[in-house]
């Protein structure tokens, strides 16, 4: 392996455990529910989902599992729920 590649490596690694360096403002999931599939998605920082509890609500359990698990890697207009 090229040194130059394992220095990536490592420094993909150590990027790694900073997860503070990542802001997530545009992602798309697919969100296996207990019933369905949903479509969710973050969208310049705000939050849709095809099921019929955001439609009404704005979040559902589905956001806000996304939510728990990105945590800090969120750009702060998409951390709307208090854990």
């Amino acid at each position: 392996m090229q040194s130059s590649l394992i220095g990536k490596i490592e420094k993909a690694h150590r990027y790694a455990q900073e997860p503070d360096r990542i802001s997530f403002t545009d992602l798309s999931v697919k969100f296996r529910g207990e019933n369905d599939i949903h479509d969710t998605e973050l969208r310049n920082g705000k939050w849709h989902c095809n099921c019929d509890f955001f439609v009404t609500w704005g979040r559902c359990s589905h956001t806000m599992a996304i939510e728990k698990i990105l945590g800090s890697m969120l750009v702060e207009e998409a951390r709307v729920t208090e854990f």
